[in-house]
């Protein structure tokens, strides 16, 4: 029973996600006939008149778990009489304000009858203000009253409204500092003691004109963002819109087992359905490995049509990043991680693609980017300033498009009141990665993206550092343009506990009697509501079977666009208020908050609800290669590792910090030098670190690869000691026999190419050309390495101090070649731009020779990797000049 009454709230609920109403039906059609059939096994049959219930199955992935609901009749009202009133209130307000053709003097008529507007016009001094600004503004603040926030223009200590004294029973010092607040507000306005002309009065104004010029421009700032929620909402209603669904959420999750048939849709009253979720089934790239290549090399091929989506939106509170020199907080995306932030590192890898491609098909291909920031903590403005710093990445100003989300307001768990840090400044936050779709369509980036000439993009989050290995991220997009899919997730083994959402298969039985099936998430936010606790993470349970959502995905440019621009809640996919965490802001006096709390959010990754594909019938036969929603499988090392919370001292887990990501990334590195017959000690599980450094430090350039069969190619034989440091890099590198005790890092310029000017006289890197080389066989490098005992060590920043190292500096198309010889010590090979160092063993210890790189040479250089390729694999020969 209780998982009944769970399962309803959140199928009434979560709106525009899995469980709401689908567009119009989309005509199912069959995969092209080189598509890797998906097997799909029947469903059971269908469930008795019974309440939901966890179904356990001993058929194939397909059905090992699901949770199914039996025809439900709705009803309404509201559990809560409160709650009702008010949302049926505000509805039928949003529905008069919708009649009036973006009227706003209209909208100011029907806003100034509403009851808690003339209550406010009636005894708020603020109205003397309000007669200074465009009717458009008006509408904005009375909507505010509306929707009850009209404290947010109450001072803190005297509500404004009233002009009474607040009742609320203050601590001493409280009092105190309120009091001395006030006092400096009021030297600060008038110039002078509190006592002077143009002092305020608690009911009021001395001086009119001065009290205007202290309240316009704090006014003025709260305008400018409840414009912003205002415009960003209106497909639900505007900023009264935005409270209705918060009013909605928030009174499903304080009342759920005292009603269990609500609904929040008026038009769904009494309508009837049906659903159950599975397991999905995909391509396994870690197990099906051939196809797992061919796909890959869709993706390759088909670069030149994808774009890519980075949603950097987010605060990362929990990374508690500040700016060493400023103080100030900062975004994750600004992450130093491995020797760079976090943002560099997504473009590294998909310019290891990019470098991938021309190296196959000799053409240059520059990928589009669009970043998604915020106004929290400067992130839209630092991320500016560092691609600005960077140049582009060279890859020129206009192959990116940087577009702001809108913070929206943080709510109080109590009551759904909007929390507030000073007067006219509500506490904001941004509202999850799922406005993207919405705000994309809105700023104009998907038809940036067709002028582009792209169809698909991939999208990945800043603070997975993995999801670039190997050939995830090709796979995925491979088979979404191969198979003119509309929206695929890239997936892996859950780990019990974490916090991360599941993916599911959906089965779902309309109103209208038909069957609409697709993949979805559920977040780990709601899985309470399907009766999804800690309780049920050990092996072999529901939150153990079912796979993991990584926010990694690929999408359909044109379908993502049709779900952005439409008018409709659907826009905003997967809307949750999120209460699992407290809201914490410092109020204008400096004291911190922390308050039970949520804001509205979206989830990017529930677009897929709008991609449900319909039939009449309910099917039992292989399904899943029709839909327009698709899942790929791969190692979890190599699709999700987070950096996205700060280690504690206390934390008993490793798990989505720095510290947890960078063991996974020396497992892979581990992996791929392993299978070129290079000994590398293993890694253990994270327990094993919590109090000392990893067992080596091993960073490879992701244009090695950054597919593993073209990596292996490049590294044979050899080995790696317990306790050195191996970092390589530079793209075009030959290892052949090489031992390494010790440190040695190669680093070069020009590690893929060289910038030149284009005709837009942007600099632009070109792939291949003047590239930093770099040749070692039968070395053998030996020196005292890291000081792993140095209490200033950060491993996952790479910032380590080092007794001794082997250190090759390449500078431009510089080249280093050292062949049968051991570099034992400290050495610093830096090698000029044009010239070739030759390291051997000489009659008395090392022979180095410093050549001209011949002029013919000086673009190709004197050696260089050519790729084929060989059916579905990449086979790589040394082109020596």
């Amino acid at each position: 029973m209780a998982h009944t009454t769970n399962l309803n709230h959140i199928l009434l609920l979560h709106h525009n996600n899995l469980f709401s109403s689908y567009p119009p039906p989309t005509t199912s059609t069959s995969s092209s006939s080189s598509a890797k059939p998906l097997s799909f096994k029947p469903p059971p049959p269908p469930p008795p008149p019974l309440h939901s219930l966890f179904l356990p199955s001993y058929s194939s992935r397909v059905t090992k778990c699901g949770v199914t609901t039996v025809p439900v009749a709705y009803s309404s009202p509201l559990p809560d009489s409160d709650f009702a009133k008010e949302i049926s209130r505000l509805k039928l307000l949003i529905s008069k304000l919708s009649s009036t053709s973006e009227n706003p003097k209209l909208k100011l008529e029907i806003l100034n009858r509403d009851y808690r507007v003339k209550e406010f016009l009636k005894k708020s001094q603020l109205v003397r203000v309000l007669n200074q600004f465009e009717v458009h503004d008006v509408v904005s603040i009375l909507s505010l009253v509306a929707c009850g926030q009209q404290h947010v223009l109450s001072s803190q200590e005297f509500d404004f409204v009233e002009g009474k004294k607040n009742k609320k029973k203050r601590s001493s010092l409280r009092s105190v500092l309120f009091g001395l607040a006030e006092m400096v507000e009021n030297w600060d306005i008038h110039g002078g003691g509190a006592g002077g002309a143009g002092g305020r009065e608690l009911n009021g104004w001395k001086h009119e004109g001065v009290a205007k010029d202290g309240i316009v421009e704090p006014l003025k700032e709260l305008l400018r963002s409840l414009k912003e929620i205002d415009q960003f909402y209106n497909c639900i209603g505007g900023i009264i819109g935005y409270q209705v669904m918060v009013l909605e959420l928030l009174s499903a999750s304080t009342c759920e087992t005292k009603k269990q048939n609500w609904s929040s849709h008026p038009d769904e009253s009494m309508k009837r359905q049906i659903l159950e979720i599975h397991v999905p089934s995909g391509l396994d790239l870690s197990k099906d490995t051939e196809y797992a290549s061919q796909a890959a090399l869709w993706g390759i091929e088909g670069l030149p049509e994808l774009g890519e989506i980075y949603p950097l939106g987010g605060a990362g509170d929990r990374l508690g990043l500040v700016d060493p020199h400023t103080g100030e907080c900062l975004p994750t995306a600004m992450l130093s991680y491995c020797g760079r932030t976090l943002l560099e590192g997504l473009i590294r890898d998909l310019q290891a693609r990019e470098f991938l491609y021309y190296k196959i098909y000799g053409k240059q291909s520059i990928t589009p980017v669009a970043i998604m920031t915020s106004s929290a903590k400067n992130n839209h403005e630092r991320i500016t300033s560092l691609c600005e710093r960077l140049g582009w990445f060279g890859r020129g100003q206009s192959s990116f498009q940087l577009f702001e989300q809108p913070l929206v307001p943080a709510v109080s768990a109590k009551d759904g009141q909007w929390l507030v840090s000073k007067p006219f400044a509500p506490v904001c936050k941004p509202g999850g990665h799922g406005v993207i779709w919405k705000l994309a369509y809105d700023k104009g980036i998907f038809k940036w993206f067709s002028g582009h000439g792209r169809k698909g993009a991939t999208v990945r989050q800043v603070s997975n550092v993995v999801a670039g290995t190997d050939l995830t991220l090709l796979a995925l997009a491979g088979m979404g343009l191969r198979h003119g899919k509309k929206l695929g997730f890239a997936s892996c083994d859950r780990k019990s506990g974490a916090t991360e959402g599941i993916n599911v298969l959906v089965e779902k039985k309309n109103a209208d009697g038909k069957w609409a099936y697709g993949l979805s998430c559920i977040e780990y936010t709601e899985f309470e509501k399907f009766g999804i606790t800690e309780k049920t993470t050990a092996p072999g349970s529901l939150q153990a079977e079912f796979p993991a959502n990584t926010n990694i995905l690929y999408v359909d440019l044109a379908s993502a666009e049709r779900v952005g621009s439409s008018k409709s809640s659907a826009c905003l996919p997967g809307m949750v208020l999120n209460l699992k965490k407290n809201i914490v802001y410092t109020d204008h006096l400096g004291l911190q908050h922390s308050v039970p709390g949520g804001r509205l959010e979206c989830t990017m990754q529930n677009i897929a609800d709008n991609f449900m594909n319909r039939y009449s019938a309910r099917n039992y036969t292989d399904i899943e290669d029709e839909l327009d929603t698709f899942i790929v499988y791969n190692e979890r090392k190599r699709v999700t590792s987070s950096a996205k919370k700060k280690r504690k001292h206390t934390d008993k887990s490793m798990r989505q910090t720095p510290d947890g990501s960078l063991l996974d990334v020396l497992r892979n590195a581990a992996d791929i030098l392993s299978q070129c017959d290079i000994k590398v000690p293993k890694i253990k599980e994270n327990v094993k670190y919590f109090d000392s450094g990893p067992p080596f430090l091993i960073f490879l350039h992701p244009a090695l690869g950054p597919l593993w069969e073209v990596t292996r190619q490049k590294f044979q034989r050899g080995a790696i000691a317990e306790g050195s440091e191996l970092q390589i890099e530079v793209a075009e590198f030959s290892w052949r026999n090489v031992e390494l005790d010790g440190s040695l890092t190669v680093t070069a310029e020009n590690a893929m190419g060289s910038l030149r000017t284009d005709e837009t006289d942007e600099s632009i890197l070109q792939y291949g050309y003047r590239c930093g080389k770099c040749k070692l066989e039968n070395v053998k490098v030996i020196n005292r390495g890291i000081n792993w005992n140095h209490p200033e060590n950060i491993y996952w920043k790479h910032d380590v101090q080092r007794f001794e190292a082997v250190q090759i500096m390449l500078h431009g198309n510089a080249e280093f070649e050292a062949s049968d010889v051991v570099l034992e010590g400290n050495h610093v090979f830096e090698v000029p731009d044009g010239y070739k160092m030759l390291v051997t063993t000489g009659k008395k210890g090392l022979s180095v020779k410093l050549e001209t790189i011949q002029q013919e040479m000086m673009d190709s250089g004197s050696w260089y990797w050519k790729y084929k390729l060989d059916g579905t694999h990449i086979h790589l020969e040394m082109v020596e000049l």
